[in-house]
């Protein structure tokens, strides 16, 4: 009788791929500096707002200083930059 195991493993099995970090880095309400990131995502869950711009991989970064803003478009959440931050 033959001991050979059958083919077709899974992929990566008993591995655990590393995360990706993904998700808000700022939430609404904080304070924001130009060039900080708000947002890591895959495809634009959040769409860029009013000084806010979103990079190649879909990362929301801010392009002036304030407060960070999300509210709701018809459907679409849209992150912004409210404010001037208190110093």
């Amino acid at each position: 009788m033959a001991h050979k195991k059958s083919g077709g493993s899974k992929a990566r099995q008993g591995s655990k791929p590393a995360g990706k970090r993904l998700g808000v880095k700022i939430y609404a309400g904080q304070a924001v500096s130009p060039g900080e990131i708000i947002v890591r995502q895959k495809g634009t869950r959040l769409h860029p707002g009013e000084g806010v711009k979103i990079g190649r991989d879909f990362t929301m970064f801010a392009v002036k200083e304030g407060t960070v803003a999300i509210r709701n478009v018809k459907g679409k959440k849209f992150v912004g930059i409210a404010r001037e931050a208190k110093k």
